[in-house]
């Protein structure tokens, strides 16, 4: 089954300097409208599967239920700038209109109105199986629906997706936190269309954008390098960390992991088969405690401070990149290798030190478009082989990178 990638696009802030009031309310909202485009704070995906199944390209939407003023503000400098109101709060919008371009709508008995009380949405809430079940595109006159979970979330989110995959309605689903916003914007793989997040509070609107920021980054390819192995040396004991991670990885995939920051080295996950020992696609043998590991946000972590539930970021030779979740971390002491190697552009050394064992190896680089070899065993590595390097800055402070003046031996 293929596994999905996912690209998201987010629309610029549209926080604009203050300007008079406007004294005609639905003037205003065509106004909006026409700087908008009538994209209601778009955010677009880009999904692709793999070639057997096609791709497919749909739209994320955020809007934002709120009647906090620095809410609004906070969700406007992020790029989403659909407001919900009550619809006695026609006052409020138009306020909040002197302080940035909006686009707002109201509810009014279970119906979401634009300014020109034109129906953009039917609300539904939906606390039994037989409400879900009821729930289907031809009944719906609305193009938008949107989704009050009152009860179970996971499942009737599951169904209703599976219901209107086919039909040309937007289906969102409110929410008033982030941990509501990802089941609903994951469920199935493909999500539901949109968020509305009802929320007093800023820190949800962050947590959001945040949570977007991560997912945007699958779709960034990450900048690796060819280096040359200059040093293979066994070490002694240490204390090695396994990482399983809660995802199956393919050949040439695996974590990028180094004993400095400046230069992480691609470390092949045991989905190889071998002859001794069983296929384990879900694991990296990763290295020792002290080794830095690339997470999410451009940061790295201590393999040691890996735990159940962490996010890690799995890298295949191309340098495409995408979010797994650690399911299971093992530290056990076993004999480790040391393996340096230099990029032809400088003098700079990198280092790493894993398990002596042949089912831990280094990724190597692919020649023009063609995967000569996937890997090479630690135990197999010699002077002279060309692996793959993530280069970076090295001074790092709590994982992010900072700029100082550093020295790493």
């Amino acid at each position: 089954m293929g596994l999905l990638s996912q690209r998201f696009c987010f629309a610029n802030s549209l926080l604009l300097p203050p300007s008079p009031p406007t004294t005609n309310f639905n003037s205003f909202y065509y106004s909006c409208k026409t700087h908008l485009h009538h994209n209601h704070c778009s955010i677009s995906i880009s999904s692709s599967l793999d070639d057997n199944i096609g791709k497919s390209e749909y739209m994320k939407k955020v809007w934002v239920w709120t009647q906090n003023k620095d809410v609004m503000t906070s969700a406007v400098e992020r790029g989403w700038n659909t407001f919900i109101f009550p619809s006695y709060l026609q006052h409020l919008a138009h306020d909040w209109s002197s302080i940035a371009v909006i686009c707002p709508l109201f509810v009014d008995e279970g119906e979401i109105m634009d300014g020109q009380n034109k129906r953009v949405a039917t609300i539904f809430d939906i606390s039994t199986p037989e409400e879900v079940e009821k729930l289907r595109p031809e009944d719906v006159q609305a193009e938008n629906i949107v989704v009050n979970l009152l009860d179970w979330q996971v499942i009737p989110a599951e169904n209703i997706i599976a219901a209107f995959h086919r039909s040309q309605k937007k289906v969102f689903s409110i929410s008033s936190n982030i941990s509501e916003a990802q089941i609903f914007l994951e469920a199935l793989e493909h999500g539901l269309d949109g968020i509305v997040l009802k929320v007093e509070d800023v820190e949800p609107v962050l947590k959001l954008k945040e949570y977007f920021d991560r997912r945007m980054e699958e779709s960034n390819l990450l900048s690796l390098t060819n280096a040359t192995v200059t040093r293979v040396e066994v070490a002694g004991m240490g204390d090695r960390v396994c990482v399983d991670l809660c995802s199956l990885m393919r050949p040439g995939e695996g974590l990028l992991v180094g004993s400095f920051a400046r230069g992480l080295f691609l470390i092949h996950s045991e989905c190889l088969e071998s002859s001794y020992i069983a296929s384990r696609p879900f694991r990296v043998n990763a290295g020792p405690v002290h080794a830095y590991v690339a997470v999410p946000g451009g940061k790295t972590c201590y393999l040691s401070e890996f735990k159940s539930g962490k996010e890690v970021i799995v890298v295949d030779q191309q340098g495409k990149q995408r979010i797994a979740i650690v399911g299971r971390v093992k530290i056990e002491t076993r004999p480790l290798i040391l393996v340096e190697a230099k990029r032809d552009s400088d003098d700079q050394t990198f280092s790493i030190l894993l398990q002596n064992a042949e089912t831990v190896a280094l990724i190597c680089p692919p020649k023009g478009n063609t995967v000569l070899k996937t890997a090479v065993p630690v135990t197999s590595v010699k002077v002279g082989d060309e692996v793959v390097l993530r280069v970076q800055g090295g001074a790092r402070h709590t994982g992010i990178e900072i700029q100082e003046f550093i020295v790493e031996n």
